[in-house]
Parts: structure tokens; sequence; C-alpha cells
């Protein structure tokens, strides 16, 4: 029979708790869990809330009246603000406000880049 840690270098053995610990911020979640979470969400929002929107006000009340009723669209920007009111939130809701206005200054840009660029390409 042999000792456990025979063989190995300084004799070490192989504690039982040491393979079934886990890291002290396990219990809490990864510590960017939340703000990568945030972001993508707000991104994911600001792309399928407007379109999903105007889909089914458009199913229920045709097309003259999602024109007249799509600025309420914006307060979709009501959720990430009412985040950071509670303390539990108020990370979540930062970077889901971040990750919906980065998104809109995104497409924005782009958006003005293309019409400028197809007005100089005419001109």
């Amino acid at each position: 029979m042999t000792e456990a840690g025979e063989g190995r270098a300084g004799g070490e053995v192989d504690a039982p708790d040491d393979r079934s610990r886990r890291p002290d911020w396990f219990h809490r979640g990864h510590p960017v869990f939340f703000p990568l979470a945030g972001f993508f969400t707000g991104m994911v929002a600001v792309i399928v809330v407007p379109g999903l929107y105007a889909a089914i006000v458009k199913w229920l009340a045709g097309y003259q009246r999602v024109e007249e009723l799509f600025p309420f669209v914006l307060l979709m920007f009501v959720v990430p603000i009412g985040m950071l009111v509670p303390q539990h939130t108020r990370r979540f809701g930062r970077y889901l406000l971040l990750g919906m206005v980065s998104t809109l200054l995104v497409v924005v840009a782009v958006g003005v880049a293309v019409v400028w660029f197809l007005l100089n390409k005419d001109a």
C-alpha cells in the first residue's frame, strides 16, 4: 500500500475540500456578469422593442395609428432610469442605459455617415 502524496514533489496531498472549494465571489455571481448582461440587454432592447411595438400597434390599429403612437416607444427609457433608483438594481440599470444610449449613438452615426457618403458620391 502506498500513502497519499507519495511520489509527489514535497509530499503534496490533495485535500478533499480543495477540489470542491469555490471562489469567494462564486455565490454572488461573476463580477462582470451584470455589466455585460445589462449592456447587451440594452442593445437588444433598442433594436427589438421599437420594431415589436410598431408591429403590434399596426396589427391592432393600422398603419396610420402607428405613426401617431410611435413616439411613445421612448417610454422604454423609463425602465433603466427607474432601475437607477433602488440600490440593488442600480449597477444593472446603469449598464442597461449605457447599452441603450451607445446603440442609439452608433445607429445614428452610421446613418449620418451613409447619407453623407451617398450625397457626396452623386455631387
